[in-house]
């Protein structure tokens, strides 16, 4: 990739490779408690435990894949990792929009969780087109792409629905076979040779990946920083439809329409507003603005009994998605080219073994204090809290909003 305009072409194409992938993702979001339901014929309270499962399995698959496939892609470049995601996607939703039983629905989520490099393949991907002091802004337009994927998934999840829970995953399966043709053909490696480096199982798994990155100190104490800030985020997949649905009885098209409003909002941020705000206040004073919104939307979903509080506190919300770049460009910052995919895939080690901690305890914890056997009914208590958890990550990483990034050069 030597000259700007090929940067630009591999961005534009990585960008629109997540943006379809993203929007597979979103369509079965409005339509999963239903299927629950329908495998389970559990209440909605009962079956949010069974969606805390699916979700704790995905996750443990990629926080054990997450640094294997990201080292994969320091050694044989980033195509090959995201054309198998992508291929294995497509399979892996037409298993669970076949699926008969539970168990069938299970094994799909768990060869998702394996194929999910997406993020980390595609966030190292970035990293090798963008200098270091554009990597916030352009990290932000991953999120961007996850954001504009989620404005029309959720809607067109949600109207597919009114056809049987099961539509929107076949649909999500042809969205994603597309997504492998348009990237076989198009999608260009970004990787050079000479940045490539030897594969080495003792490096492809987290605690060997956490081992090797531990000679950054910084990046290891904001993995703890990033960590935290999983558990908190991922609140929203984990009980969003629940929660609405329970609190004010959204139906499937409801609770689409409101994905797409926060998926317009992330888009928003780190697409366009990181971009004017990030060169001016510093990507430290980025991160920290980002924290603050987060803390602020947690608070109010809490507490929130009317319908369009929710969607009053999703510009919090949006504005909380400056952290999610911010952090990235941080510890990007501080490792060599040739570590940008094992950094990549332990980020999403981290974030795995987050999202099996995440929906299992917020799950329980909205079962917990919902429903008619509640002994006290706080609907809103897993936002309280994902609150503090936001608290907690600020403190860890304020040192590092104080002071100038340091890259591996200085």
């Amino acid at each position: 990739m030597r000259s700007p305009l090929s940067k630009r072409s591999a961005l534009a194409f990585i960008l629109v490779t997540l943006t379809i992938n993203s929007m597979g993702i979103g369509l079965m979001m409005p339509v999963m408690p239903s299927l629950l339901r329908e495998l389970t014929t559990l209440p909605v309270s009962d079956a949010a435990r069974w969606g805390g499962a699916l979700s704790v399995v995905y996750a443990l698959m990629q926080f054990a894949c997450g640094p294997l496939l990201g080292n994969l892609s320091d050694r044989f470049g980033r195509r090959p990792v995201l054309l198998v995601s992508m291929f294995t996607m497509a399979v892996d939703y037409l298993i669970m929009a076949m699926s008969w039983r539970l168990a069938v629905l299970f094994a799909g989520r768990t060869l998702s969780g394996v194929s999910g490099a997406t993020y980390s393949a595609a966030s190292a991907y970035i990293a090798d087109v963008s200098p270091k002091n554009e990597r916030a802004r352009n990290f932000g337009l991953v999120g961007a792409a996850f954001g504009i994927g989620f404005v029309f998934g959720p809607i067109v999840g949600g109207f597919l629905g009114e056809y049987g829970p099961r539509a929107p995953f076949y649909a999500a399966a042809a969205l994603s076979l597309v997504n492998f043709v348009f990237g076989y053909f198009m999608l260009p490696e970004t990787l050079n040779d000479k940045n490539r480096r030897k594969f080495e199982w003792k490096r492809a798994n987290p605690f060997g990946a956490l081992k090797q990155i531990g000679a950054y100190p910084a990046v290891r104490t904001l993995l703890l920083a990033v960590f935290l800030f999983d558990i908190a985020h991922y609140v929203y997949p984990a009980v969003w439809s629940y929660y609405v649905e329970e609190v004010f009885a959204w139906s499937p098209a409801d609770i689409g329409m409101s994905l797409a409003f926060v998926g317009i909002g992330f888009a928003f941020v780190q697409g366009y507003l990181i971009r004017v705000l990030e060169p001016k206040l510093g990507t430290g004073r980025t991160l920290l603005l980002g924290l603050c919104a987060n803390l602020l939307a947690f608070a109010g979903l809490a507490m929130a009994d009317e319908g369009w509080m929710v969607y009053a506190l999703v510009s919090f919300a949006a504005l909380g998605a400056l952290a999610t770049p911010a952090f990235t460009a941080l510890m990007s910052n501080r490792v060599p080219d040739n570590a940008q995919g094992e950094l990549q895939g332990l980020i999403a080690s981290a974030a795995g073994l987050s999202m099996v901690l995440s929906p299992f305890v917020m799950t329980q914890t909205f079962a917990y204090f919902s429903g008619p056997d509640a002994a006290i009914v706080f609907p809103g208590a897993p936002f309280a809290l994902a609150g503090l958890l936001i608290l907690a990550s600020m403190l860890i990483a304020l040192p590092f909003m104080r002071f100038q990034e340091k890259t591996p050069a200085e």
